[in-house]
């Protein structure tokens, strides 16, 4: 590992204080105007679709409710991205080009990064000739519970090699991490690698983003941008469909990292059900749109 990966491992930096920080984060958002609040929460969504089922009609469908957003919702600001599977990083683009709203998929053997490297690499590379401008992988969760942590930075690398300027979200799987100490080191791992964002979760495995977990992550975020003067995203993802979750994680960015975070560049959340939510609280009225 790098000196920089030691210095961040090895130095000082305490999880006592999280519960602490959620109650005042938790109480800044709810003392907050809802209806703004959750309009200024919609540019950040990467809205999702990783069904068994999505097929060419399903994943165009949503794409092109995306691409005509303004026009059914006129005076908001549209989501960042739409986040599918590597198969249909040549759909999305070609309904999305000139929108501004990104291109996303995941990659590299997606939920479980449990693959040849050379596969991994191999889908990458095709997701972005396809037209993927971002792209979504998991870390290889095998390798680091080993502790075989140089093997994991180095299978970032080389995935950030084949997405060449395409915008590399790591996964790292709060949920089966087990310990804010691994969420931390993992969070480290990635960044140093290369990631330009990092990410709570798949959305597949039982435990999905929590505050606490964010909370560490951010942690991790604001230590090295500390060291290097580099500002990685941060993506919570996974079971985030209320305007009052969504909120949390919101406040928790601002607390811990400042508002420069606080834009589509450097903080966004994966959804499906939260958009509609946002919608309904913004209109005050049952809204079904995608």
């Amino acid at each position: 590992m790098t000196k920089l990966y030691e210095k961040l491992i090895h130095g000082h930096h305490s999880f006592r204080g999280i519960a602490a920080g959620l109650a005042k984060v938790k109480t800044v958002a709810g003392s907050s105007d809802r209806k703004r609040a959750a309009a200024g929460l919609f540019p950040h969504l990467d809205l999702t679709t990783l069904n068994s089922t999505d097929n060419s009609i399903t994943v165009s469908s949503l794409a092109s409710k995306v691409r005509t957003f303004g026009s059914s919702f006129p005076g908001m600001a549209n989501a960042a991205a739409v986040c599918t599977w590597p198969n249909y990083a040549g759909t999305v683009s070609s309904i999305l080009g000139g929108s501004g709203v990104r291109t996303a998929v995941v990659a590299a053997a997606f939920p479980s990064a449990q693959s040849f490297r050379e596969v991994k690499i191999i889908e990458t590379s095709l997701a972005v000739q396809k037209g993927a401008d971002e792209i979504d992988i998991v870390m290889p969760l095998g390798l680091f519970l080993e502790k075989k942590y140089d093997m994991v930075a180095a299978e970032i690398r080389e995935l950030k090699d084949a997405a060449g300027n395409a915008t590399l979200k790591v996964i790292i799987e709060t949920g089966l991490l087990g310990s804010p100490e691994n969420i931390y080191t993992a969070s480290i791992i990635a960044m140093d690698a290369g990631a330009d964002f990092i990410k709570t979760s798949t959305g597949k495995s039982a435990v999905s983003a929590t505050p606490e977990a964010a909370w560490v992550m951010c942690m991790a975020i604001g230590s090295f941008f500390g060291e290097t003067g580099i500002r990685v995203g941060f993506k919570p993802a996974g079971g985030i469909s209320g305007v009052d979750d969504a909120l949390i994680y919101y406040h928790i960015v601002g607390e811990l990292l400042g508002n420069e975070w606080l834009n589509p560049g450097l903080f966004r959340i994966g959804a499906s059900r939260l958009a509609n939510n946002i919608l309904t609280e913004v209109s005050g009225t049952t809204v079904e749109y995608f």
